[in-house]
């Protein structure tokens, strides 16, 4: 890993937290409200990522982006989801003992995410990790988002540490791009909403890792 190791810096949806779930119910009751059938779960969940726009793309192809009846669907998504965000969301399996580990060693952990400030603010609070989380760092704080390493940079600044010596770790490519940008070590998991037919290999990440278990091991070689 990196000696001197700082801060550790997660992305929110499909790398922290599985949102999906929640996602999947939502989409489909908003389908279920215009006369359609629900989507499989995996459909969503690849989408999850890129954010409501895509998700809304996926459950909704025969309506124009940007069209009036798109961008009201994808208001009554947030709507939706900000109403009822943490049903079914948890911290993915085996990564709150991570967490733990951080904190034990006293390295503050964060969140670098593209997802807005109120959405972010109560989907870490239903999950008790507002007093935990050192760091959170969403679109209404910066003029750039990721890729850009804006985010990044503020993230760093507010913990008092140096991007080299802070690791991102995230499930899109912009969120290696985003990292890399701001030259901070960079982990790329294979167990967040990988759309069909990509390869996490192809992003560049520092580390590349399939399952949670792995990402756990790979802070073992700090130890």
């Amino acid at each position: 890993m990196i000696e001197n190791l700082q801060a550790v810096l997660f992305d929110l949806d499909g790398t922290l937290i599985d949102t999906a779930p929640d996602f999947v119910r939502i989409v489909n009751n908003l389908r279920a409200q215009h006369q359609l059938a629900p989507l499989p779960h995996d459909d969503i969940r690849a989408a999850v990522s890129a954010g409501a726009r895509a998700m809304i793309k996926v459950g909704f192809p025969h309506y124009e982006l940007e069209s009036p009846e798109f961008l009201a669907l994808r208001q009554q998504l947030l709507d939706d989801y900000y109403g009822d965000i943490c049903q079914d969301s948890r911290v993915f399996e085996g990564l709150d003992s991570l967490l733990t580990q951080f904190e034990k060693k006293q390295i503050p952990w964060g969140i670098v995410t593209n997802k807005p400030r109120h959405l972010s603010e109560a989907l870490l609070s239903a999950l008790n990790l507002t007093e935990r989380c050192a760091v959170l760092v969403c679109p209404d704080d910066v003029k750039n988002t990721k890729p850009d390493p804006e985010p990044m940079y503020l993230a760093c600044q507010k913990l008092a540490v140096k991007t080299e010596q802070t690791i991102y770790i995230g499930d899109h490519l912009r969120d290696i791009q985003a990292g890399k940008n701001a030259n901070m070590t960079t982990i790329a998991v294979g167990f967040g909403y990988i759309v069909e037919g990509e390869k996490i290999e192809d992003w560049q990440a520092d580390y590349s890792v399939a399952t949670v278990a792995e990402l756990v091991d790979l802070f073992k070689l700090g130890e």
